[in-house]
């Protein structure tokens, strides 16, 4: 099997946006070279492609139907980038965006007040929270929202009264980004571990009830994910919790580690074609984003005495 040297020098280079986060999740550089790569995102590569592409008026070009969405597309994927929220780019993109972007289907409410699904609105409060928006009105909505099993659902409108896996998972990164630059608020610390505690008793993509894979969608991974669950993003959230690696994670990590190829790499195994921002990489072909997320993952799951 190829270095894991090998491969991260394969995954240096690369784009701004992989480099900063190889370096600091996998090569442990110093801060001050993390930072300086990571200012990069928002002039060079895929994150400069991606701001490049909003209007005068904070639409993201091809919007004219549903300009809102779009939006959301495009400011959760510049957070999954990890563009400097800090930086004058990201400060007049998000700025456009709040001062003229509404949920026109929901009233006409601001765009980081978010609309009615949880899943959209935990996307939104990670997405505020990570640029320093006010997002604590959505938040208290989404701790109202909690089901029973520690879940989410964005059919419990509807009826529905168990957790979805694809709902959780993007509460609980809304919710962690939001406790993380916000401070510790007791109340939210106490619905996330409820929410990874929905994950880990399924360990991961099963169900609790007969013990079946939920949806053998649920083993492929892509990139961007948006609002669309799988192992590894799972796991990736736990990780970035910071919880201790248990048994309950076991045969997820395993299938993690399957699908490392002879070269030490990780495909593109599925895209998500309602959330495809920007083209970056192919189905079937060695990837960078899954192989940084596979590598922090494993890295972080071996770390556990």
């Amino acid at each position: 099997m190829t270095d894991r040297g090998q491969v991260a020098a394969w995954l240096v280079d690369s784009d701004p946006c992989i480099r900063w986060q190889v370096m600091r999740d996998l090569l442990d550089a110093p801060a001050g070279e993390v930072a300086t790569e990571r200012a990069r995102v928002a002039r060079e590569g895929w994150g400069a492609q991606v701001l490049g592409l909003q209007q005068a008026d904070g639409r993201w070009a091809h919007a004219e139907t549903d300009p809102e969405w779009i939006c959301f597309l495009h400011l959760a994927f510049l957070r999954d980038l990890g563009v400097d929220p800090t930086s004058d780019q990201a400060r007049h993109a998000v700025g456009l965006v709040r001062d003229n972007l509404t949920w026109h289907w929901w009233g006409d409410k601001p765009f980081f007040q978010g609309e009615v699904e949880p899943c959209i609105n935990g996307r939104v409060v990670g997405i505020g929270a990570y640029f320093g928006e006010d997002v604590r009105g959505l938040v208290d909505r989404l701790l109202g929202e909690q089901m029973e099993d520690g879940g989410w659902n964005c059919e419990q409108e509807n009826g529905s009264t168990v957790g979805s896996f694809h709902t959780t998972i993007c509460v609980l990164e809304g919710l962690l980004e939001h406790d993380r630059a916000s401070g510790r608020r007791d109340d939210v610390a106490a619905a996330i571990s409820r929410g990874q505690a929905y994950l880990l008793e399924r360990r991961l993509f099963h169900r609790l009830s007969t013990g079946e894979v939920v949806d053998p969608a649920f083993a492929l991974f892509g990139f961007p994910t948006c609002y669309h669950y799988d192992v590894l993003r799972g796991l990736d959230h736990l990780r970035a919790a910071g919880l201790e690696p248990d048994p309950r994670m076991a045969e997820a990590i395993a299938l993690v580690e399957s699908k490392r190829d002879a070269d030490g790499r990780w495909p593109l195994e599925h895209e998500h074609e309602d959330n495809r921002v920007i083209p970056m990489e192919e189905v079937g072909q060695p990837s960078r984003w899954i192989t940084l997320r596979a590598m922090r993952v494993l890295r972080w799951a071996r770390s556990s005495p």
